[in-house]
């Protein structure tokens, strides 16, 4: 596989405003929707018989692409779980969320996971794979700065799901899920206890159209349960105290927000 080596290569370690993408699904995802923010990229020798397309496209741009042996790949990929791959790109805008914006969700009847103060940037990844793979086109996060980013660990994790799901960010988070409800949709907070729903009810009249799961430890704040419209508890053996949050996620959008047109 060839490589394109300028006279003065930058370091392949990502700068402040990069982020890292590793494993060939991420890669492919991220080329498909957006080839211009790919700014370098690294593989193994059995990747590289891979992706003729898209070192192509990256010498065309005269951007740096180089096979590189595994020790160096892992550096790069600052993991072992790289998966024969790094990307290194130009993160997306996390945009704010305006009142326009719920305005146009509610006229096309559309669906969004809300997420706040996910500590674990992992949770956040598997949370993204799980949305995309059922088809909900918004997600948004609230919570303050120590809550989990769209870092490079997150994406690692959601193996390019987040190529397919619009990120969205909010500061207040129940003046948010009032502005849903006031226009025509239900929201549905997952409650560790003490829900008043459960799994397979569904609210009267008007379609659910956010589900919203909280913290891993503390669950939603009380602000944000109280704006909900309902809040449910999934019921368990006992034998544990409660599901990981990513798993909650996924049972909670097959339940409120999978195919409800």
């Amino acid at each position: 596989m060839p490589s394109s080596v300028p006279a003065a290569a930058p370091s392949p370690l990502p700068a402040a405003g990069e982020l890292r993408l590793c494993g060939l699904a991420a890669v492919r995802a991220r080329f498909q929707r957006d080839p211009g923010s790919f700014q370098r990229l690294y593989f193994d020798a059995a990747t590289g018989r891979k992706i003729g397309v898209l070192c192509r496209v990256l010498a065309q741009a005269k951007r740096i692409y180089r096979q590189v042996g595994g020790d160096e790949l892992e550096r790069i990929a600052g993991s072992v779980h790289h998966g024969g791959i790094v990307a290194v790109v130009t993160p997306a805008v996390v945009r704010p969320v305006t009142a326009e914006i719920v305005a146009g969700w509610a006229r096309e009847g559309a669906r969004a996971l809300l997420l706040e103060g996910i500590g674990n940037a992992h949770n956040l990844g598997a949370i993204v794979r799980t949305v995309a793979f059922l088809g909900v086109p918004y997600l948004v996060l609230a919570g303050d700065t120590a809550a989990a980013q769209p870092n490079d660990a997150a994406h690692r994790v959601a193996e390019g799901g987040f190529e397919h799901v619009a990120l969205w960010r909010t500061a207040d988070l129940p003046g948010l899920i009032r502005q849903l409800r006031a226009a025509g949709g239900e929201v549905i907070g997952a409650a560790t206890r003490g829900g008043a729903m459960r799994p397979g009810a569904r609210p009267p009249g008007r379609a659910v159209r956010a589900v919203v799961l909280g913290n891993e430890e503390q669950g939603l704040s009380a602000a944000t349960a109280a704006a909900c419209s309902q809040r449910v508890t999934l019921p368990g053996s006992g034998r544990v105290e409660s599901l990981n949050v990513s798993v909650a996620a996924a049972l909670m959008i097959w339940e409120y927000l999978h195919d409800n047109e």
